[in-house]
């Protein structure tokens, strides 16, 4: 259908057709090519400034496109799709994006072919289910072949396209050694791997390879009065989510009294008040003392007095985590059930040292192998501020790809080795069916050597010689048995060569391959399918008015 702006029967403009695809296909080239060039080990980095002023460095595909501000409807969907595959996943966020720009720009060329969308989206469905049965029969390698050394390399893979690439055997081993710090048991024969429980804290100052792993949990706080100790050996330790300030009469009561001395008397029991409650935290045992709230200077004569430690203005967020760690329960409230103020052992968290330390110009309190649940603490070292976020990015980054391999228990081969051993699968697949959609699957199995394409292109090297190499060695690898081994068999970006990746240690998650091809072909079939384009304009603010009023 051509093109076609209609005036609707209310304020706005209506665009059905040939126009609307094009326009969205090219919105979503557009988002792929901001985001192409930072693709792989040698992709290159973005600066991008807000309207504040504010500077961020990074080649992360999610925190680009996070930031940038996108109004093209199509191209949200890109956004979107990063985001999910970062939530998901944690890492892959470029290349689904371009996986999915590239379906949709060869989509939209078939659709111009006069091929009706239908026939392409279902052959996009039929390529991807067969894509994901290929990978699991075919492409993963289970962990337990090679051990630790599987989840160093999936982790040195995921850095080596970042910013601290050149460091990456000495932070995988950092980042490996925290993810089976902090498993925990599904119940099932299993472990799950709560990545949240890694607290990542930034300090700027000395190298990058001083960053330190700590066996426990780094508060970004100090001890809250001088004369406290700064380290206690198996403390006892409360966690509480309210203030300990003198008691203030709420607002609205109303107190009348005929003596002055009367006043002095009610000042006098609301200092009593908080010192009760501090004299009943004290008498449980504990020795350290984490509130989310203030602490006045009063009440820090009874802490220093009694060589307990307090920390005020905690994050809950921190408190939460060290309350699960320890064992300790987070009180938001002294009351119990009986209406009376009482606070019992049994709340108390239990570790092995509470210490504070000062790293570059900061000190920080780490609560030390905690008794309940195993914590740990990263602490980031960089030269400025822009350089920690992007680390702290990376082993967010990092981490994520560790807990999908340890949960999924399955690895494949980097380099551009799935996309290419699925593109000669895919096109032999699309050549033994006798319906249109084998239209759909070939040009689904030519998108996919997008990512070895571009990969060739930021390493500066010759793609069209490297991917047709590459092919070679793929298609080899399925059609004789004695050649399986190829399979295994990626790109060196540096050298310019293709090798045995498996050999290499360039490792990814399986499951990283799936959802984004998933993710990719889901995204692609939502725009494909948009034929009709109707956008409203907002009303104007003196016409709302009249209709309201």
């Amino acid at each position: 259908m051509s093109t076609m702006a209609s005036m609707l029967s209310f304020a706005g403009s209506r665009t059905t057709g040939e126009s609307v695809r094009t326009q969205n296909v090219l919105a979503a080239g557009a988002i792929s090519n901001i985001v192409k060039s930072s693709l792989g080990p040698l992709g290159l980095d973005k600066m991008l400034v807000d309207d504040v002023g504010e500077i961020t460095i990074t080649n992360d595909g999610a925190t680009i496109l996070k930031l940038l501000d996108v109004e093209h409807p199509a191209a949200k969907v890109l956004v979107e799709l990063s985001q999910l595959q970062d939530q998901e996943v944690g890492d892959g966020t470029t290349s689904v994006v371009i996986i999915a720009a590239e379906l949709l720009k060869n989509g939209d060329e078939l659709v111009n072919q006069k091929i009706h969308p239908t026939s392409v989206y279902t052959g996009y469905r039929l390529a991807c289910k067969e894509a994901v049965k290929f990978i699991n029969e075919h492409l993963t390698i289970p962990i337990e072949e090679i051990g630790r050394e599987a989840l160093v390399n999936a982790a040195k893979t995921s850095m080596s396209s970042k910013l601290i690439g050149q460091d990456a055997d000495f932070f995988s081993n950092m980042v490996v050694d925290a993810a089976n710090s902090i498993r925990v048991s599904d119940g099932r024969g299993g472990f799950n791997y709560p990545i949240k429980a890694v607290n990542v804290l930034k300090a700027h100052g000395r190298s990058t390879r001083e960053s330190l792993l700590v066996n426990g949990y780094a508060l970004n706080c100090t001890i809250a009065a001088q004369g406290m100790p700064r380290r206690l050996v198996n403390p006892k330790i409360a966690c509480l989510d309210f203030t300990l300030q003198k008691s203030k009469m709420k607002l609205g009561v109303e107190i009348k009294i005929q003596d002055p001395e009367q006043l002095a008397a009610i000042r006098d029991r609301e200092s009593d008040m908080v010192k009760e409650k501090i004299q009943k935290i004290i008498a449980s045992g504990a020795n350290v003392i984490l509130t989310t709230g203030g602490i006045d200077d009063l009440c820090l004569k009874y802490f220093v007095e009694s060589g307990a430690m307090a920390v005020r203005r905690c994050k809950k967020a921190d408190l939460k985590r060290i309350a699960k760690a320890t064992g300790a329960t987070l009180l938001s409230s002294m009351v119990n059930l009986e209406g009376e103020e009482a606070f019992e052992a049994a709340h108390l968290g239990e570790a092995t040292e509470v210490v504070q330390e000062r790293i570059g110009d900061d000190e920080l309190i780490f609560v030390k192998v905690p008794k309940a649940r195993t914590a740990s603490s990263i602490v980031l070292r960089g030269p400025n501020d822009a350089y920690c976020d992007e680390m702290e990015r990376s082993i967010h980054d990092a981490l994520c790809a560790l807990k999908r391999v340890l949960e999924s228990k399955a690895v494949v081969v980097g380099g551009g080795a799935v996309e290419a051993a699925l593109s000669i699968h895919l096109e032999n697949f699309a050549t033994s069916l006798s319906s249109r959609e084998q239209l759909g699957i070939a040009e689904f199995a030519r998108s996919l050597l997008v990512i070895p394409k571009i990969l060739a292109v930021n390493a500066g090297q010759d793609a069209t010689d490297l991917v047709a190499k590459l092919r070679a060695f793929h298609n080899s690898a399925q059609t004789k048995p004695e050649h399986a081994a190829l399979k295994w068999y990626g790109l060196d970006l540096v050298n310019g060569v293709i090798r045995d990746n498996k050999k290499a240690g360039v490792l990814e998650p399986a499951v990283s391959k799936i959802k984004s091809l998933k993710f990719a072909t889901e995204a692609a079939n939502t725009i494909l399918r948009v034929d009709d384009l109707i956008k409203l304009e907002p009303e104007p603010e003196g016409q709302r008015q009249d209709m309201c009023g």
